[in-house]
């Protein structure tokens, strides 16, 4: 089994896992910057973090034969300090040119707020003007929906922003026809205690098909499983799906919209 893992924040993950990762078929890893678990209190704690994304986690990877990419922004957790906002989005774009960034990304909303929306949209201006990618996270449980729908009302108002080139995570049986209609990529987040189970995802590509989705771990520093692509590509066999529609949903997918930005290349 070949498979992209798109989304894992190997910063909160210990070496043995990206063991496992390589053992079960993982060609590459990509890895959006979230929140740290508490939240940074100066722009040089997200300089540092930067460093981190772009220097040592490729390294890492490395020693196990694993691609390493990353997303760089501001996690929408901490974006209710618009100031300490605005000193963090203008460290981005030099980072920009370094060889494994792949765009802007996970930003969003967490609780719908005014302030996390102006700093989304400064996320996206950003991503707009250097022509970057985006990698969107949408608000958990009872805020996904009126926040999925805050976030595609901010890139439809920017012209600039070319749907197919935005990936919006976390995507539910409520939300995903909503992201998918707009033209966008739509991302299935599998994690034991929330978001999608392995069954619940395989039902929305049943009911969708299996165009512009695709499927991710998620993991971090809470309860999540690095291996849960892999173990939901096992459940899709048992349901009748053949191997090649699942290296469709598992690689050919990410592998088509992570192409759009010319950084990400696979060893042959």
């Amino acid at each position: 089994m070949r498979y992209i893992e798109p989304h894992a924040h190997m910063v909160s993950r210990v070496t043995d896992d990206y063991v496992h990762l390589a053992t079960a078929g993982c060609q590459a890893v990509c890895e959006p910057a979230f929140w740290a678990g508490f939240d940074r209190s100066s722009p040089a704690g997200f300089f540092d973090y930067f460093r981190q994304l772009t220097e040592h986690e490729p390294k890492r990877a490395a020693k196990y034969g694993l691609a390493h990419f990353c997303w760089l922004c501001l996690n929408p957790k901490e974006s209710e300090d618009v100031k300490l906002a605005e000193e963090v989005l203008a460290l981005i774009p030099p980072f920009l040119a370094r060889p494994g960034v792949l765009g802007i990304g996970e930003i969003g909303l967490n609780k719908n707020s005014r302030n996390e929306l102006k700093v989304l949209e400064r996320h996206v201006d950003l991503a707009a003007r250097h022509d970057q990618l985006i990698l969107v996270h949408t608000p958990h449980l009872e805020d996904k929906l009126k926040g999925t729908r805050l976030t595609l009302d901010v890139l439809r108002a920017d012209a600039r922003i070319r749907p197919e080139r935005v990936i919006i995570d976390h995507v539910e049986e409520h939300t995903v026809k909503l992201v998918l209609d707009r033209g966008h990529w739509a991302g299935l987040t599998l994690y034991p205690v929330s978001k999608c189970t392995p069954a619940r995802a395989i039902d929305i590509l049943d009911v969708c098909g299996p165009e512009r989705l695709w499927m991710n771990s998620a993991c971090d520093w809470g309860e999540s499983l690095p291996l849960a692509v892999p173990h939901t590509a096992l459940e899709m066999r048992r349901r009748g799906w053949t191997p090649e529609q699942i290296d469709q949903v598992i690689f050919q997918n990410p592998l088509q919209f992570l192409r759009q930005c010319p950084k990400f290349k696979l060893a042959s």
